[in-house]
């Protein structure tokens, strides 16, 4: 889909991903749009599913959710329907922000944030082992988080100089 991007819409996306409460007014000010134009950019690129969700991130410190846990997750048989019973329970579990399959000896890399030890613990024995599905579980508790962004890296992606067209 970055084909399709020119040098106007990645500066868009770049402040909307910094700062999603950005009004069209101020985006287009600073990309040198007027309001319409950056507007229907903003529109064409949600459309696409460039820009997927907007969202507003929360300090998880501050609301007492100061325990997090990347869990590397191995079912017993990941068989396709083990994969998806495992996928769908865990779309359920607030305290899972992320799941992600991956190679090697583990079937899931799981981030789980929740309010202390004793509630991953609960969490592991009535959510994840109550499944009946997982053979074993390797928990490392994040101690510091030196970066984190939700930033896409938008440096990477070559767009396509700005066509003569402001839509």
């Amino acid at each position: 889909m970055s084909s399709t991007l020119d040098a106007i819409d990645t500066r868009i996306l770049n402040l909307i991903q910094n700062d999603a409460a950005l009004s069209v007014a101020e985006i287009a000010d600073k990309v040198g749009l007027s309001s319409s134009p950056c507007w229907r950019r903003i529109k064409r690129m949600e459309e696409q599913g460039v820009i997927a969700k907007r969202v507003t991130i929360l300090d998880h410190d501050k609301l007492g959710l100061t325990f997090e846990v990347v869990a590397n997750v191995k079912l017993q048989l990941p068989s396709r329907e083990n994969l998806e019973r495992f996928e769908n329970a865990v779309r359920g579990w607030p305290e899972v922000i992320e799941c992600m399959t991956v190679t090697g000896g583990v079937d899931y890399v799981v981030r789980i944030v929740t309010t202390d030890m004793h509630a991953y613990d609960n969490f592991l024995r009535d959510k994840i082992l109550a499944l009946g599905l997982v053979s074993d579980i390797q928990s490392r508790i994040i101690v510091n988080v030196a970066k984190r962004t939700t930033a896409a890296p938008l440096g990477l992606i070559s767009p396509h100089p700005t066509s003569t067209v402001d839509a």
